[in-house]
Formats: structure tokens, sequence, C-alpha cells
């Protein structure tokens, strides 16, 4: 089927469903908020179980205007999160129907929503070059208080993935919850730093108006603002709620997406270059419609701008691969045993495979190897 045939496209537009899923919730309540999780988490699974995987490429030179589509979907998504997010705090907050607890549970649920779809959607925006795209994916980290991850993605995780200074890889044998708090401080640092480093080369000082941090701020800050006028402090508290478990699934893809995987230390801070090998794959079907492709992470490293649906599958001679789609793996990556016997096994034969000539890898598991120049 042609690229550009609007019914090519027609899988990856089932993430707009969970919309009207979510103001089903907001009016039954009850067992009917669950269903934000059961069709995120365990629909798309369970569609990988029927459907397999998906090994082919589309042409990478395809034209941007072949994508029309494709691109209307991440763009569409960002009115359409505000208004249900902001909608339904306004319908909920105003009615009886719903006590608090069932209130905090629909937000934690839309946090999924937006962690899942608006924070990936959000990735993919900024990584191309119309100001537009950028500034909608700014608008979308914005809403889930999470604007430095812009900054952070493109300047030091990009730049120094699988290293000891990118605080987004995973380290082997870290659990998630170790990770989750260490990368919301290092990574909220290191994009501050990395962006007032290249103001200085500038001779600029930090708070100058082009930090781009003052864009973060005022966007996170407006929408709190909103969140207040709509239902005060509660309103605030419901925003916020939104904003961490968004952030929480966000940071669970991230955890899984480089686990363990390390860049070879060629001495005094020398690190070879980013390979396919330096990310986790998974070619099933159904999680990368869900996720807009961002499961062929690999080639994402290689290419950064390219747009999702030319990114490339690699086999598992180039790349390792993960035995489930990343919704399955970011769950089983909640309980560590669970995830250490998944994992180890396969970090250890990635050892062996591509790095033979290693024998010790204390350094690279406990992240003491020195820091990139």
């Amino acid at each position: 089927m042609p690229i550009n045939r609007i019914t090519a496209t027609l899988p990856f537009w089932l993430s707009l469903m969970l919309i009207p899923l979510a103001f089903v919730a907001a009016i039954y309540g009850g067992w009917t908020i669950a269903l934000l999780p059961l069709c995120t988490w365990f629909l798309f699974s369970l569609l990988d179980f029927l459907l397999g995987l998906n090994l082919d490429n589309n042409d990478p030179e395809t034209s941007v205007k072949d994508l029309f589509w494709y691109r209307a979907i991440t763009i569409l998504w960002v009115p359409l999160q505000l208004i249900t997010i902001f909608g339904i705090m306004v319908y909920v907050t105003a009615s009886d129907h719903l006590g608090w607890v069932a209130q905090w549970a629909l937000f934690a649920g839309l946090g999924i929503l937006s962690g899942t779809i608006g924070i990936n959607y959000s990735h993919e925006l900024m990584h191309q070059k119309p100001k537009f795209e950028r500034w909608l994916g700014d608008i979308l980290l914005g809403s889930v208080l999470y604007g430095h991850f812009r900054s952070e993605h493109l300047l030091v995780h990009h730049r120094y993935v699988a290293t000891p200074r990118d605080p987004v890889s995973a380290r082997y044998g870290e659990s998630f919850y170790h990770f989750f708090p260490r990368v919301l401080w290092q990574s909220l640092k290191s994009a501050f730093l990395a962006e007032k480093e290249m103001l200085s080369r500038k001779k600029l000082p930090w708070h100058h108006r082009s930090n781009p941090f003052w864009r973060y701020w005022a966007l996170e800050i407006g929408f709190a603002i909103l969140a207040w006028v709509i239902a005060g402090w509660w309103g605030v508290f419901l925003f916020a709620t939104q904003a961490f478990w968004a952030v929480f699934q966000l940071e669970l893809v991230n955890y899984v997406e480089h686990y363990a995987l390390t860049r070879k230390h060629l001495g005094d801070g020398k690190y070879e270059h980013v390979k396919p090998r330096h990310s986790w794959n998974a070619a099933h079907k159904a999680s990368n419609w869900l996720l807009i492709n961002l499961q062929r992470h690999s080639d994402h490293h290689y290419k950064p701008d390219r747009r999702f649906p030319l990114l490339q599958n690699y086999t598992e001679e180039e790349a390792p691969q993960l035995p489930l789609g990343y919704p399955v793996m970011t769950m089983v990556a909640l309980v560590p045993t669970a995830w250490r016997r998944v994992m180890h096994p396969r970090v250890k034969a990635w050892r062996t495979k591509f790095y033979p000539e290693i024998e010790e890898w204390t350094p690279y598991k406990e992240a003491t190897n020195p820091l990139p120049r």
C-alpha cells in the first residue's frame, strides 16, 4: 500500500480512541476509569500477541509531502489533549457524581494518556525542523510540567547516550525505583547546565531571554494557573497528578530503552560512536502503532529527525531485541526481580556478542568510566 494513502496511516490513528474513553470514564466513573490503563497497556499488548512483528521498512527517502496524514496525527493530538485534560477538569469538579478519590484516579488515568501518547508525540515533534512543530512539542511537555525534557533529550541524551554522562541511560542492576528519583533530578540539572553552557559560548548569561527555560516555565505556570482558575487548588492538585503519572510513564520507557547498554570507552574520555546496538528494539506491530514506532529506537538515534513512519527496523545481528513490546516490558520493569530475570541474560549475551574483548565490566556497570569529553 502506498505510504501516502490515508488508509496506510489508520493504524497509527488508533491512539485517538483514548480520547472518547477518557470522557466515558469522566461521565460514568467507577470501573470505567480502568479503561485508560487497560486500553493502553493491555489491549495493545494483546494485539501484539495476535498480530506479531512488523519487519518491513518504508523508503527512508520518502518526501515529507507524502507524510501529511502521519504528521496530522501528532499535530491534531495537541489541542485534543488540552481539551481532554481541562474539559474533564471543568466537568468533574463542577458536578458531584465523582468523589475525591475517583477524581484522583481519573486524572492518574489521564496521566497515562498524556504520558504514553502526549509525551511520545512531543518527542516526535521536538525533533523536527519546522518551528511550529517544535512549539507544539513544548506545549505538550508544558501540559505535564516537564518542559526541560526537550533540552535534556536533544542536548544531553542524544549526545551522551550509553555513557556515564547520560542520566537517562539506566545502569546494570539499577531498579526502576532507584532510576526514577535519580533521573528526575539529574535530567533537570543536566538540561539546565546544557542550556547555560550554550549561552556562555555566546557570551550570554543563563537568564538571557533566549534561554528556552523561560518558555518552559511560562507554559507550565500558565497551565497551572488555568487549573487553579477552573477548580482552585484542587484543580492544581489534579493537574499535577496527571503530570506526575505522565512523567512516570515516560521515565519507565526511558528505563527500558537503553537499560545496561554502554558504549565502549576508548580511553581519555573518548567513546565509540552511537550504534544500533546501543538501544533495545521491539518490532511488535500493535505497540509500534500506539507508540508511533518509538520501539525502532536504534534508527531514531542514528537519524533523530527522521519522521516516525520512515524509521527502520534492525535485525538481532545489528541491535538487541526485546522479547515483548514496550507496554509489557515497562510493566515487567515495575517488578525488579522479574526484570533482572528477563533482562540480565540478554545483557550478558549482548556483551559477549558485541564486545568479547572487554573483560572487566565493573566500570560500565557502575558508570565509573571517565565522563565523555
